[in-house]
């Protein structure tokens, strides 16, 4: 008779998320006209987003080989720079550069996230790939396939996203992106499905990092570089899963050991849809500021009374902002802040540069800007509420809407129309008005870093759908190597 605490130790079937990721991005050809133009906006922006975040010393003092001179000659290039490295390394250099500014796309859902992160693993192993076979005469990996990995990381992160939420329990939505991340570079490797499985499961296993680094009082910089940490993640179980190194089948529903079980109280992980392209055809792009998506109407709304603020700031009583639940959770904050990844999570900070200032840069959260003793004493005056039909909205799946109303109130008595808006520019429902606006952003974020002749190299190889997907990645990534 079996004692107590006795365990079967017959090893069951995978569970069935993880066998339902490796079906996918194996036979999955996500062909969508739609899904392929929108990634290839995607990998713009997201380059841009990277190379801009290159003007800034607290990021690139973090990139690069993990020790001085531990590169790769022939390795994985990191856009904008002259790094070569071994593409874990180059994974964690290109998604803590797109992640920095908090510039690029986001998916709001139960959980939150940046389906753009997984970028570093992608990148990183299709130059990876693509730099040996041309060494070897055979053909390299070509941008389409940057593309199609791209849709489906997407896809993993965001459907993963829509009925989980990983931030009810503290964890970070950075371990959606370690998971992705892994899925997709296991199959540009050439992993099996049983491969993939296995380094699926060891994804899981890591479990999340909390998201104390997040919220006041402990926000910091680490949240500019968790992502970077995440895809670089995925590439290194990816690596092991193809040398031979086990899986664990029931990493998610073992009982008492499980992922579930540990981190979930019980709740099992689900896919609330088939995996598809949806997420892709969906996405939310940062196109105004960079700035926490949950506030990115606040700030619309506000640039929109800054003519009849600005000038009388001295003058303002109260500001009044309705807003979401998730923005009230992430973004209310009041007291000092202590550096810039702590402003630019701040709702009334935001609020207050676009009211005084009429604009809202990176540079606007840095030390020189918050000094500014107008803006502390603005936030002060701010009101911060939670309104329930933004939060049915917010909710819809049929709106997806991420509401804010600003109201400025004067001591006279006065104040301003009540400006309320419902979608970012970024957002599907504003597509045609958001991609050329998306477009000149590339452009702006390309000559923060580059001459003339490099940026129209670039843009021109970006231009034409067909054309780039034909490109070779060692080809594509050549064009961003910063020039000496």
């Amino acid at each position: 008779m079996a004692g107590i605490g006795t365990r079967e130790a017959r090893r069951p079937a995978p569970d069935p998320v993880l066998g339902e990721i490796a079906d996918y991005v194996l036979e999955f050809p996500a062909a969508g006209v739609e899904a392929r133009r929108i990634a290839r906006y995607c990998l713009m922006d997201t380059l841009g987003c990277g190379v801009l975040a290159l003007n800034y010393s607290a990021c690139t003092k973090l990139l690069g080989p993990v020790v001085p001179g531990a590169g790769l000659a022939g390795g994985a290039r990191v856009p904008g720079t002259d790094y070569e490295l071994d593409p874990v390394d180059a994974a964690f250099s290109i998604g803590t550069m797109v992640r920095w500014l908090d510039f690029n796309d986001t998916w709001l859902a139960a959980e939150w996230g940046h389906p753009s992160d997984n970028l570093g693993a992608i990148l990183a192993v299709a130059d990876y790939l693509g730099r040996g076979p041309v060494a070897e005469g055979r053909a390299p990996l070509d941008v389409g396939g940057v593309l199609t990995a791209m849709i489906k990381a997407h896809e993993i992160q965001g459907v993963l996203a829509l009925a989980n939420s990983f931030n009810r329990v503290g964890l970070d939505h950075v371990l959606l992106v370690r998971v992705a991340s892994t899925a997709v570079a296991a199959q540009l490797l050439g992993g099996t499905r049983a491969e993939i499985i296995d380094a699926l499961s060891n994804a899981w296993i890591d479990g999340g990092a909390l998201r104390t680094y997040r919220h006041a009082p402990n926000t910091g910089s680490r949240k500019s570089w968790a992502a970077g940490d995440a895809t670089s993640r995925g590439v290194r179980l990816a690596l092991l899963a193809l040398r031979g190194e086990m899986g664990y089948p029931s990493a998610l529903s073992a009982d008492e050991w499980g992922f579930e079980h540990v981190l979930l109280g019980g709740a099992p992980i689900a896919l609330e849809r088939p995996l598809g392209s949806y997420v892709m055809e969906n996405v939310l792009f940062k196109i105004s500021f960079p700035a926490e998506f949950h506030a990115q109407t606040a700030v619309e709304a506000a640039l929109r009374l800054h003519a009849q603020v600005g000038h009388r700031v001295d003058e303002i009583s109260t500001v009044v902002i309705d807003t979401q639940q998730a923005a009230v959770r992430i973004i209310d904050k009041t007291g000092p802040l202590a550096n810039p990844a702590d402003r630019d999570h701040c709702l009334q900070y935001m609020v207050a540069v676009a009211l005084i200032f009429g604009r809202l840069t990176a540079d606007d959260y840095e030390d020189a800007m918050a000094r500014d003793p107008r803006i502390d004493s603005l936030r002060a005056k701010m009101v911060v509420r939670e309104e329930p039909r933004f939060n049915i909205d917010y909710l819809d799946p049929d709106k997806r809407s991420i509401p804010n109303a600003v109201q400025v109130f004067f001591a006279g008595g006065s104040n301003t129309e009540r400006i309320v808006i419902d979608y970012p520019v970024g957002h599907r429902i504003r597509r045609e008005e958001g991609m050329p606006l998306l477009i000149e952003k590339f452009r702006r974020n390309l000559a923060a870093r580059f001459d003339e002749r490099q940026r129209e190299r670039i843009e021109s190889a970006c231009r034409d759908q067909a054309a780039l997907e034909r490109m070779p990645v060692d080809v594509f990534v050549e064009l961003w190597v910063k020039q000496a």
